[in-house]
């Protein structure tokens, strides 16, 4: 099963008694365009998830912007979506797949492979013609188990390490600019982990779908082979991305610097790098 589902594909099974649709629009500095945009008209029977009070948790000191959730609150939030082991899970956002793959990694990171965003999220749905409501359901509470699997995640110093490992491959998935540190819109050090290569997510994707399997392969063929790959953006967001196209070609165990760019230099002695790497 392909990390994403298409609007036709979706369309087919919306009758399917296990399946669940998750809303996740968000805009990032506009906290409540989400809900906003949820109220307005969203998928039948689709429940709105909030990235910052439902996907992440508490800020601190160190985990970035946008830490892991506590699991058991991740999966009480989910039985209260309707969602439980026997759940087929689809997840949408605007369309760029950016925070639906924050579901979707959310959900396997528990354990729950039944997942996959909507292929070019709402945009794609309604062009399609595809109808839309107002109406909020009330989902029948479910109970979610989550079993992490901790073998997904690493943290700010497995990646110290991994820096150093010519067998290990460290991908920033963030534009190139702000990977040469020309620009930092979001956190207060510009650059990136030494030794990282850049695969911009937005590359992912054409005409704002996903690319095919076999044109991911190529922009990942650097990850083909490495013992280890990690994949890291700003806030952990957005990496996930990165970790859709990585399972799309055969690397579904390739894991995620959860706290990203925004933990590492969290750090006063934090490695910085600008520019390209050679």
């Amino acid at each position: 099963m392909l990390p994403w589902i298409s609007v036709a594909d979706l369309q087919a099974r919306l009758d399917g008694p296990d399946l669940r649709l998750v809303d996740v629009r968000s805009i990032l500095g506009q906290p409540e365009a989400g809900r906003v945009a949820y109220a307005a008209g969203h998928l039948p029977g689709a429940v709105f998830l909030d990235l910052e009070e439902d996907l992440s948790g508490p800020i601190g000191p160190h985990g970035g912007r946008h830490p892991l959730p506590d699991a058991d609150a991740l999966a009480r939030t989910l039985g209260r979506a309707g969602i439980d082991g026997a759940s087929h899970v689809v997840a949408y956002d605007v369309g760029d797949a950016m925070v639906a793959g924050r579901v979707w990694w959310l959900l396997r990171w528990l354990g729950h492979d039944a997942v996959q965003v909507l292929d070019g999220g709402i945009a794609a749905w309604t062009v399609a013609g595809g109808a839309t409501t107002d109406a909020v359901p009330t989902p029948v509470p479910a109970r979610f188990v989550p079993r992490p699997r901790p073998e997904l995640v690493v943290d700010r110093d497995q990646v110290r390490a991994a820096a150093g490992d010519p067998d290990v491959l460290v991908i920033d998935v963030r534009a190139a600019e702000r990977y040469r540190g020309e620009v930092e819109p979001l956190d207060p050090v510009a650059g990136h982990v030494p030794g990282a290569v850049n695969v911009p997510y937005a590359g992912n994707l054409e005409d704002g779908r996903f690319r095919d399997p076999a044109a991911l392969r190529e922009r990942y063929a650097a990850a083909v082979g490495a013992r280890e790959v990690i994949a890291y953006c700003g806030s952990g967001v957005s990496a996930a991305h990165g970790l859709m196209a990585l399972a799309a070609i055969g690397l579904p165990e390739a894991k995620l610097y959860a706290g990203s760019w925004s933990d590492w230099v969290s750090y006063p002695d934090a490695p910085v790098a600008l520019g390209a790497e050679p």
